[in-house]
């Protein structure tokens, strides 16, 4: 009988180990998925680069806050040329120039 009873104890604990295990998975996959998905979100703020608007659309001079938030906003830059609200500037004839005159390599995007 005690036999049983160590077998069911044991069982019970495997049990418990492995939906904590799942718990645990199920969380990471969240996190992975949200941090992926919600890059975007946290990181990208296209609204800064407007004080860069003079330069990207007219090739004037970019101003120092300008080369600031394109620094800032590096990282961002490919998934800009991807959106259609953005990629217009991001892609425009002057946008080589701006990232330039901010001692910017223009980004290869896949």
């Amino acid at each position: 009988m005690v036999g049983v009873k160590k077998r069911s104890r044991e069982k019970k604990i495997v049990g418990v180990m492995a939906k904590k295990m799942v718990a645990l998975l199920v969380a990471v996959v969240v996190g992975v998925s949200m941090s992926a998905g919600g890059a975007w979100a946290d990181a990208c703020h296209p609204d800064t680069l407007s004080v860069c608007l003079p330069s990207l659309v007219s090739g004037s001079k970019p101003t120092a806050e300008c080369c600031t938030n394109l620094h800032a906003q590096q990282g961002c830059l490919c998934q800009y040329a991807k959106d259609p609200k953005y990629s217009k500037y991001i892609s425009g004839p002057n946008a080589g120039n701006t990232l330039t005159s901010c001692a910017m390599a223009v980004p290869s995007c896949p």
